[in-house]
């Protein structure tokens, strides 16, 4: 696994307030070799192994997690 690059700490705060207001956010990622984008719920952010680290539900109910540093953007869906 590549070096963790930590991000911006308004991000960081963004992500975190996702969570606690159970706001649904447009996320986009990488992940392997490709890009992805779609509609999420936020559930958790933590740190692991030196990293941290979002965990998400996807619309299917499956759930998921990916490294802070992967995430190319996100916005909050209000609607």
């Amino acid at each position: 696994m590549q070096d963790y690059q930590p991000i911006a700490c308004i991000l960081h705060e963004r992500l975190e307030f996702s969570v606690l207001r159970r706001i649904p956010l447009m996320l986009e990622y990488r992940r392997f070799d490709e890009c992805l984008k779609v509609r999420v719920m936020p559930l958790d952010v933590v740190t692991r192994n030196g990293a941290e680290w979002l965990k998400f539900q996807k619309p299917d109910g499956s759930r998921e997690e990916i490294r802070l540093d992967r995430i190319i953007s996100f916005e909050e869906v209000l609607s």
